[in-house]
C-alpha cells in the first residue's frame, strides 16, 4: 500500500493557491467562490434542483481546498426550500494538512464561519472514506482519499449532480481519464447533471462515450466556455423506505445506534428489549477499550475498525455537543506485543503503513512503561486518540438523543416475528402483538438467528468474563493497555480487566478459573501490576457476545434465499422490511456507531458512509453468496 502524499501549499505570483507538482492553480484568480457558483452550482441548475427533496447528492472530482463544497454549503444554507439532507462526496489524491487548508482558505474568499468548521473537523491524511457531518447532520461531507478512478468505484450511492473539477487535463490526465468518466456514469441515473470548466475535445468525447450528453455554455470570467450535461440513460434511483416507522429488537449498543441514526432521519422508532433495562448484555460492561486494529496489508478488518474508530469519535462529539453525556476518556491506548518477534512485526506494520503518528505510533518497552506507569514486558502500538468508553452510557445517550422519536419498551420478550398486511408484528409467547411496523431491525445479538429463522447464519455466542480489579489495591493506570486481553484505568473505583472467550457457553455465572486467566494475561502485559490480588476475591461480570465466522459485523437486509447460485449481492432477493445489525464480537464500541449509520443509510437509499467494498464485507448475505466451508470460530 502506497501512503498518501499530502498536497504542498504554494502560491502563484498572483497570490492564488498553486500546485508545483501539477503546475496549475487550484482556482481562478477571479475568485474561487464566484467560479464555484457559476460553473458548478449554476451549471448543475442549483439551487433550484435540490428544492423540496428529502436528499440531494453531489459527487465531485478533486476536493482541493474545498471551495466548491463551501460555496455549495453556503447556497444550501441560504435556500429556505433546500433539501433536508445534502450529501457532498468528493475524491482527493493529495489532501492538504489541516494547517495548509486553513492557510489556503484564508485567502480564497471562502465564508469564514464555514471554512473554520471545515478546518476544525478536517481528517488525518489516511486512505479511505471520511464522513463529516455539519449543521446537525443535515450537510454530510464524505471525503475519499486516494486515486480518483479507484475512489469513485468505491462510492455506494447515486449522484444527482456531478462537479467535474481538477487540474487541467494536460497537466493531470488521470483525473480526466475514460475510467473516471465510466466510474461517474455508474453513479448516475436519469436525473443526473454534470458541469465542468473544461471544454477539451478529449473531455467532451470521453463523457459522451461514457453516456453523458454535453454542451458548451458561457464560461466564467476570462474563460469563454464551459461544459454542462446530463446522463442520457434511463436508470431508476435507488429504492428508499417511504413509511418511516421501524421496530428495533434489542436495547444494547447495536439497537441504540440504529435507533438514533434513524430518529435523526425522522423515523419513529420503537425499541423492544427483553430485559427490564437497557444494556443488559455485553453493552452493560463496566468499560471497554476503544481503538482500531492495524495490519501490514491494511486488510478489511483494519479498514473497518479504522472507519469505525473515526466515525465513533465524531459521534461521541456530536452526542456531547447535543447535551447527552457519555462516560469516556481519550486517554490513549497501548496495544502491547506478546513477544520480541511480535514487537518486530508491529514495528514493520507502522513502517510499511507510514500512517500519521496522531493516529498510530510504535513505542518500545521503556516508552510503554512510561505511558502506562507500570513495567511493560514489551513495546507496542500507541493510539493517542484511543481510550475507554462505558458502553451503557453510550446506549443511554443514543436513546436520549432520539428524544420523542424513540420509544423504549423494556421487559418485552419477542417470541417470534410475523409479516402481515405489509407490516412486521412482534409477537409474545402467547401470540399477542407487542408492536408492529413496516420495517424491523434485529439488533439482539446472537438471538437474531432465532427471530430471523436463519439457522444457516454463521453467528455464535461467545461467553466473556470481565474481572473488576479494586483500584485501592493497584497503582494508578493512566491509559488503556491491551494485547493479551485489556485493562482500563479506574472507573468508579475499579479497573475492567478482560476478557475470556468461550464459544457456545451460555452460563452467566462468574468462574474463578476465568478470573485467574484474566490475571495471568495482565501479568504477561504488565508484570506485577495485580500484586497479591487473587482470583477468589474478585468481582466481575459475564456476558454473551455475538461472533460471526469471519469476525466482521453483519449489517444489512436479510436474504430471502439460502443459496446464492446465479446471484450477486445486488441481485440477491431480500426479505422485505427485515434488517439486521449484529456480529460485533468484542468490538461493539468501535463498530456500533458506524454500523448504525451504515444501516440507516442503506434503509434510506442514501450514499453509504464507507467504501462499497467494506459495506459488502459486512452484508449478512455474504454467507449466501460465498457459503462457509466450515464453522470453526476459534478464539477472539
Amino acid at each position: 500500500m502506497t501512503p498518501l502524499q499530502p498536497a504542498s501549499l504554494q502560491f502563484s505570483a498572483e497570490g492564488v493557491p498553486f500546485s508545483s507538482e501539477y503546475g496549475d492553480v487550484y482556482h481562478s484568480a477571479s475568485g474561487a467562490l464566484a467560479q464555484a457558483e457559476h460553473v458548478f452550482l449554476a451549471g448543475n441548475g442549483l439551487p433550484l434542483r435540490w428544492q423540496g427533496r428529502e436528499t440531494f447528492v453531489i459527487v465531485e472530482t478533486g476536493f482541493g481546498l474545498g471551495n466548491n463544497f463551501l460555496a455549495t454549503w453556503q447556497a444550501w444554507r441560504a435556500d429556505a426550500q433546500a433539501c433536508k439532507r445534502l450529501h457532498f462526496i468528493s475524491v482527493e489524491k493529495h489532501p492538504f494538512t489541516a494547517t495548509d487548508l486553513t492557510s489556503g482558505l484564508a485567502c480564497s474568499g471562502a465564508p469564514t464561519e464555514l471554512a473554520e468548521q471545515l478546518c476544525s473537523r478536517w481528517p488525518l491524511p489516511l486512505p479511505g472514506m471520511h464522513r463529516i457531518e455539519f449543521d446537525g447532520g443535515r450537510v454530510i461531507l464524505s471525503l475519499l482519499f486516494g486515486e480518483a478512478e479507484q475512489a469513485l468505484q468505491q462510492i455506494a450511492g447515486r449522484a444527482n449532480a456531478i462537479f467535474l473539477d481538477g487540474f487541467a487535463p494536460a497537466k493531470n490526465p488521470q483525473m480526466w481519464s475514460d475510467g473516471v468518466f465510466r466510474a461517474l456514469a455508474s453513479l448516475a441515473d436519469s436525473d443526473t447533471t454534470l458541469a465542468t470548466w473544461s471544454v477539451s475535445s478529449a473531455v467532451r468525447e470521453g463523457l459522451t462515450q461514457a453516456g453523458f450528453v454535453v454542451e458548451k455554455t458561457q464560461g466564467f470570467s476570462g474563460k469563454r466556455e464551459m461544459l454542462r450535461g446530463h446522463y442520457r440513460a434511463n436508470r431508476p434511483p435507488l429504492a428508499a423506505i417511504s413509511e418511516r416507522r421501524v421496530l428495533v429488537i434489542g436495547a444494547g449498543l447495536a439497537g441504540s445506534a440504529i435507533a438514533e441514526r434513524l430518529a435523526a432521519r425522522g423515523f419513529s422508532v420503537d425499541i423492544l428489549e427483553a430485559q427490564e433495562d437497557i444494556a443488559q448484555g455485553a453493552s452493560g460492561n463496566l468499560a471497554g477499550a476503544f481503538r482500531p486494529l492495524p495490519s501490514k496489508d491494511d486488510n478489511l478488518l483494519s479498514r473497518i475498525t479504522r472507519a469505525g474508530f473515526f466515525y465513533g469519535l465524531q459521534h461521541l462529539a456530536s452526542l456531547q455537543a447535543r447535551g447527552h453525556e457519555v462516560l469516556w476518556e481519550p486517554c490513549g491506548v497501548l496495544h502491547l506485543a506478546r513477544s520480541a518477534d511480535q514487537e518486530r512485526k508491529q514495528q514493520t506494520v507502522c513502517e510499511s503503513l507510514a500512517f500519521p503518528s496522531a493516529y498510530l505510533g510504535w513505542v518500545n518497552a521503556a516508552e510503554a512503561t512510561l505511558k502506562a506507569g507500570h513495567t511493560a514486558s514489551f513495546g507496542g502500538w500507541w493510539f493517542p486518540r484511543g481510550g475507554w468508553i462505558q458502553p451503557r452510557s453510550l446506549v443511554a445517550a443514543n436513546i436520549a438523543a432520539g428524544s420523542a422519536r424513540i420509544r423504549l419498551h423494556a421487559g418485552l420478550s419477542v417470541a417470534r416475528l410475523r409479516r402481515e398486511a405489509g407490516a412486521w408484528q412482534a409477537l409474545a409467547s402467547d401470540g399477542a402483538v407487542l408492536a408492529a411496523a413496516p420495517q424491523v431491525v434485529l439488533a439482539n445479538a446472537h438471538d437474531v438467528r432465532r427471530l430471523a429463522e436463519a439457522d444457516w447464519l454463521p453467528l455464535r455466542a461467545a461467553r466473556g468474563q470481565v474481572s473488576h480489579l479494586p483500584m485501592a489495591q493497584l497503582a494508578p493506570l493512566g491509559v488503556v493497555v491491551c494485547g493479551q486481553g485489556y485493562i482500563t484505568p479506574g472507573i468508579g473505583g475499579h479497573a475492567a480487566l478482560g476478557a475470556s472467550f468461550v464459544v457456545d457457553d451460555f452460563d452467566l455465572a462468574l468462574r474463578e478459573d476465568e478470573h485467574a486467566e484474566n490475571l495471568a494475561k495482565l501479568g504477561r502485559m504488565l508484570p506485577g501490576m495485580a500484586g497479591e490480588l487473587g482470583s477468589t476475591e474478585l468481582e466481575g461480570r459475564v456476558s454473551l457476545r455475538p461472533v460471526s465466522l469471519d469476525r466482521l459485523p453483519m449489517v444489512g437486509q436479510l436474504p430471502a434465499v439460502t443459496h446464492g447460485d446465479g446471484f450477486n449481492l445486488d441481485s440477491l432477493p431480500r426479505t422485505e422490511g427485515l434488517w439486521m445489525l449484529t456480529g460485533f464480537g468484542a468490538r461493539g464500541l468501535v463498530w456500533s456507531s458506524l454500523c448504525g449509520e451504515l444501516l440507516a443509510a442503506r434503509m434510506c437509499g442514501e450514499p453509504l458512509p464507507i467504501e462499497s467494498e467494506l459495506a459488502e464485507a459486512m452484508d449478512p448475505a455474504r454467507f449466501v453468496i460465498r457459503p462457509p466451508t466450515r464453522l470453526a470460530f476459534g478464539t477472539e
